[in-house]
């Protein structure tokens, strides 16, 4: 049964006798998103079971808090950062979680990366207290915490998160609405994902470089200089849809350019792989189905190679950011 209640969102304006905001988790990322929550003209409760890492907190004009059920009694956006989906509901709903004190219309905010099902559950447990509990992982890791440029991804009612934004722009260079209670989550899921097969393709990639002669923390500093000049992955992140481009379709152009580019590339670096006998298993799957992925099926290097092996022709050598230069002439 979820709880009717004309209680205010959230901490109230910043500008109109704000209410305090908390912060609970003071780790690696915690501790400098609580930092900028400082500057919050409510006032900052801050929690930790390391009692040490409220110290700096109090020191700058925070007030520390045992448990999160303290935090509660005045907070009325409480920030949560802690390891797991365990700790998570240990924190809202435990013996001394937050809806043991928590008043009506009081806000949580879970940066934890969590089950989307767990938010979604423990969304409804609040909302039987008139407590709203949104799902809010960030991106960006450490160092955008500490420089307050992280992205945050926020699951919940268009309404609580209107009422958090002002407290969150302190901390987040970008704040999304990504939708109902769940979102955040599963956008942050998918940014991740996309993180870790990145990850395990440089990995890939390194093998074929060190197998080739090449001094794979060069390599490195290229991969850097240029994903910061074209955005890397990002760049190519344009559509609001997975589906196939028609052809009169002004993107149908742009992505059969690039698609073009990255078959030759793909084929090029499967052959030096089997030249050096490198197994490239994303590499291969990559050739198979960038076309596909950018909605305009494979183009004729893809359908004339045969799996593990990269027989394409050179072609084009024009080897400029196709979808940036797209992006402009849109």
């Amino acid at each position: 049964m979820t709880a009717q209640s004309d209680a205010p969102i959230g901490p109230g304006s910043p500008d109109a006798n704000p209410a305090p905001v908390g912060f609970i988790g003071l780790g690696n990322m915690g501790a400098p998103i609580a930092k900028q929550l400082l500057a919050w003209a409510g006032g900052l409760v801050v929690c930790d079971v390391r009692a040490e890492a409220t110290e700096p907190f109090v020191a700058e004009g925070a007030t520390a808090a045992a448990t999160a059920d303290e935090v509660a009694r005045t907070a009325r956006l409480i920030s949560v950062t802690v390891l797991n989906d365990e700790q998570v509901r240990d924190v809202v709903d435990g013996p001394q979680g937050i809806l043991r004190t928590a008043a009506p219309g009081t806000v949580i905010a879970v940066h934890s990366t969590i089950s989307d099902s767990t938010a979604v559950e423990l969304a409804e447990v609040c909302a039987a207290a008139g407590v709203h509990l949104i799902d809010a992982p960030v991106s960006g890791g450490a160092q955008g915490a500490e420089s307050g440029e992280l992205a945050v991804m926020v699951g919940g009612p268009r309404e609580v998160y209107d009422a958090c934004k002002p407290a969150f722009k302190l901390w987040a260079g970008m704040p999304v609405h990504a939708g109902e209670v769940g979102a955040g989550t599963r956008m942050k899921l998918a940014r991740n994902l996309l993180h870790f097969i990145s990850f395990t393709a440089t990995a890939e990639a390194s093998r074929l470089a060190e197998a080739a002669g090449i001094d794979i923390a060069k390599l490195g500093r290229v991969v850097r200089h240029t994903d910061a000049i074209t955005g890397g992955a990002g760049a190519v992140m344009l559509r609001d849809t997975t589906a196939p481009i028609a052809e009169d379709d002004f993107w149908h152009g742009v992505f059969t350019h690039v698609r073009g580019l990255g078959e030759k590339d793909l084929s090029l670096a499967l052959g030096l792989a089997d030249r050096l006998d490198v197994d490239l298993p994303l590499g291969t799957i990559a050739l198979r189905d960038l076309g596909a992925g950018f909605g305009v099926g494979p183009g004729e290097i893809a359908l004339a190679s045969s799996v593990g092996a990269g027989t394409g022709s050179p072609g084009d050598d024009d080897d400029d950011n196709s979808a940036t230069s797209g992006e402009k002439e849109s």
